[in-house]
């Protein structure tokens, strides 16, 4: 008889793949000093392609031990966690993808890393939001949380990829005077991903609001433009 999963058998597992050096690195790349976003987090040193697979293997983890992973002292945990509930989220009827994106929004202070909003907004909140009330979004944006926001903006790839850009364009106005980097970045990232759909829109957004953007933020936006109309941009000639 099968033991069903748990926060605690999944740590376990976990801390067999472990690897000093790869937490090493990667703590380095995460900024783990004092001071910084990821300050106190701790590392286990597991690679994506192992976390993806322990997802996949207990998909049947219950939203109640998925939550007490999620709030695991372990990044590698809370990224599992997260990976779980993407792939439950996108198996499960409505009204368990409701709890889904309830508990998501409810612990979102755990997802206290770029990679792990990054790996979900977009697959859960996101694609839940597309046929619905979408202020939730605007209210993540004003938060005082750095990842409430950028959860905010990374939602909205997922409209991005159905063609829909208005909801991306208002959570980017919210936050053209966000003080931190890592939003000047995703917003950037956001509105270039518009680009690659419709530069038209996008340019039409940038001409308002360009002069006004942190300068991280028109850069990512404007990486694929031709040389001479990028320059323009950076100049403030357009």
């Amino acid at each position: 008889m099968s033991i069903a999963p748990s926060a605690s058998t999944l740590i376990r597992a976990l801390k067999k793949s472990a690897s000093k050096k790869d937490a090493t690195s990667v703590s380095r790349f995460i900024k783990t000093r004092k001071g910084q976003y990821g300050e106190g987090d701790s590392f286990l040193g597991i690679r994506m392609p192992v976390l993806r697979q322990l997802a996949k293997d207990n998909m049947d983890l219950s939203l109640t031990e998925a939550v007490n992973l999620l709030k695991s002292e372990f990044h590698e945990a809370r990224m599992t966690a997260l990976l779980i509930l993407v792939l439950k989220f996108q198996q499960e009827d409505e009204t368990t993808q409701a709890q889904i994106v309830k508990l998501y929004l409810k612990y979102s202070a755990y997802m206290n890393g770029w990679d792990l909003v990054d790996c979900s907004a977009h697959l859960i909140p996101g694609p839940w939001l597309m046929r619905r009330d979408k202020r939730i979004l605007e209210n993540l944006a004003r938060s005082q949380s750095l990842w409430d926001r950028r959860i905010a903006i990374m939602s909205t790839f997922h409209f991005i990829r159905q063609q829909h850009f208005a909801p991306t364009l208002k959570i980017a106005r919210l936050l053209l005077n966000d003080n931190e980097d890592l939003i000047h970045k995703a917003v950037g990232w956001m509105l270039r991903e518009v680009e690659n759909r419709d530069r038209n829109t996008e340019e039409d957004f940038l001409r308002k609001y360009y002069r006004n953007m942190p300068r991280t933020m028109l850069r990512y936006a404007i990486e694929k433009f031709p040389q001479t109309r990028r320059k323009q941009y950076l100049n403030g000639t357009m």
